[in-house]
């Protein structure tokens, strides 16, 4: 018998009602903030932006270090209009940088950490604080959950925080929560599923995870998996979650579903 809590999505989507009822007006198609790069890259940000713009975003903010601003051609065209905050000397974004980032996600219906931070003190510090002075929905993936493994406490109980993630990043974030049971590679998809059942019922973080052909999610307790293609190793993250944003703050209400629905577009 299979669990009540336990959604499986096919080649439809769950609920479809939600693909309805989209806003058809780019202004009342919401507002994200997109913050990520480092002096040596800033791939998952431009990506993260393209994709948000293809999921039907309203209008997408683009914060980078300001060590960046002479490098922005580079990102042929997709962070054009981008905003730049105050950087460490070694390129990551300097504790200065939390007053604007702040500020523009009290703009924001929804901020995404797309990733490419490297690792800085000053760098956790902003994102740290981020996550505990900020109330809008937050999603969190690459390099950006590293900073929250052994920080856990920062996110695990926030609310309105998804993270999209891979087993090892949750394994570790399970870890640093203390939670009773592992999460393991070699767990079959009902032991994962019960897994994130329990922990998503402990905990009020949200969960994005893929495990070999299938991605789950997990929130509140509920649990939905999807098939998708074996060959997307790790670049599913950053695109999976500029869906999850567009869709999560076009349906606030909604989280679970809105989620769900993500994983099919």
């Amino acid at each position: 018998m299979t669990a009540t809590y336990w959604h499986r999505q096919g080649d439809q989507p769950l609920f479809p009602d939600l693909l309805w009822s989209r806003p058809e007006n780019k202004q009342f198609a919401g507002k994200l903030l997109v913050v990520g790069g480092h002096a040596h890259g800033f791939a998952a940000l431009a990506e993260a932006f393209a994709v948000a713009e293809q999921s039907g975003v309203g209008v997408a903010r683009v914060i980078l270090p300001d060590h960046l601003r002479s490098q922005l051609t580079k990102v042929q065209g997709a962070a054009v209009g981008a905003e730049f905050a105050p950087s460490t000397p070694s390129g990551g974004f300097g504790s200065k940088a939390l007053a604007e980032i702040l500020a523009a996600s009290n703009w924001a219906d929804a901020a995404l950490l797309a990733g490419d931070f490297g690792r800085n003190s000053e760098t956790a510090i902003v994102l740290e604080k981020l996550a505990s002075k900020s109330s809008e929905p937050l999603v969190i993936t690459k390099d950006a959950v590293d900073y929250f493994t052994s920080a856990s406490s920062s996110i695990l109980n926030r609310g309105n925080t998804c993270v999209v993630l891979t087993i090892a990043q949750l394994q570790k974030l399970a870890q640093d929560a203390r939670f009773p049971k592992a999460f393991t590679f070699s767990m079959d998809l009902l032991q994962l599923v019960e897994t994130l059942h329990e922990f998503t019922t402990q905990f009020s973080l949200y969960i994005v995870v893929k495990h070999l052909d299938t991605i789950l999610v997990a929130l509140n307790g509920q649990v939905s998996t999807t098939k998708v293609d074996q060959g997307l190793e790790d670049s599913w993250r950053v695109s999976t979650a500029a869906k999850v944003a567009v869709w999560w703050l076009q349906n606030p209400s909604k989280p679970f579903e809105a989620i769900t629905t993500a994983i099919t577009t």
